[in-house]
């Protein structure tokens, strides 16, 4: 919900037609989407990863390794945000398009959340999606050796464990360094003590929830991250990007921070889509992080 009112007050600030305002009343982030090009990509919807409801995922491949047989393409897996229980893949067609815009085969997947598991399980969707993702997209154009965790909010969280805490990926028969990297934008990787009875409840007893924190698992021996941090950010505090980079640098990790000063947490991803883009510059550090690894 609270993504959906927030993109209704970026595209109500955006210079949009009479009828494309009406509509934002009705469903914002159908609205976004309905502005996003659908012509750059093929779309490859609701893919089972798995055999429970919430396993499945969407391809989107770039138009042109449909059409001629190109070198293989870097893969993004994006993890969506939406606090641990909800959220839903359909309602990120605008940042598969950024990202294909740019070559990409990017993959959305949909994972199962709050009440249905609490973490640690909250992991394991997650890591069946990597896990599918290595085994078959090349028959997508995908480049299995070039594949970057990456997510916003909740999702950066999830990307970020992955990519510092082993055991999820292990149970796949998967390490972290068999992906080429991680972008997390706006995470929550720093965040006890939680307060509300809602993460009391997805993150379990209290003598247990630092195992859900990615700073906790840094070694220094991760594969290169990329931070993107809005400071106007009230939602997830700017002090967890910046203690989990410090850390990672303290112990001779890569770590790369790029910060938006006027951004705040929902533009942390909803500047990815075209209509409020501008001159990319959310999307320019992920497109040169990925094609520089």
């Amino acid at each position: 919900m609270a993504l959906h009112l927030a993109v209704k007050k970026l595209l109500s600030s955006t210079t949009i037609g009479l009828a494309t305002v009406v509509s934002i009343a009705c469903s914002p982030i159908k609205t976004l989407n309905a502005l996003v090009p659908s012509d750059g990509y093929a779309l490859h919807s609701d893919i089972a990863y798995g055999n429970l409801p919430r396993q499945k995922l969407d391809v989107y491949q770039p138009t042109k390794h449909v059409k001629n047989n190109e070198a293989k393409s870097p893969v993004i897996i994006f993890y969506y945000g939406g606090s641990w229980d909800s959220g839903d893949k359909a309602d990120y067609k605008f940042a598969a398009e950024a990202f294909t815009s740019n070559g990409f085969v990017t993959v959305i997947p949909d994972y199962r959340v709050y009440p249905e598991v609490t973490f640690p399980g909250l992991m394991a969707d997650p890591a069946t999606a990597a896990k599918w993702v290595k085994d078959h997209i090349l028959e997508f154009g995908g480049d299995p050796n070039r594949v970057f965790l990456a997510g916003h909010s909740a999702g950066a969280h999830i990307a970020v464990m992955l990519s510092l805490n082993s055991e999820y990926l292990a149970k796949e028969h998967l390490k972290p360094t068999d992906f080429r990297g991680t972008i997390g934008s706006a995470g929550p990787y720093d965040f006890l003590p939680v307060k509300t009875d809602r993460l009391k409840a997805i993150f379990g007893p209290e003598d247990q929830r630092w195992k859900s924190q990615p700073i906790e698992f840094v070694t220094g021996k991760n594969q290169p991250m990329l931070l993107l941090v809005g400071l106007k950010d009230t939602t997830v505090w700017t002090h967890n990007t910046f203690n989990l980079a410090a850390k990672i640098k303290a112990k001779g990790g890569q770590v790369e921070i790029v910060e938006f000063p006027t951004y705040g947490h929902i533009d942390m991803a909803a500047k990815l889509a075209k209509p409020l883009r501008g001159n990319g510059e959310l999307l320019k550090p992920m497109v040169d992080f990925v094609n520089s690894h």
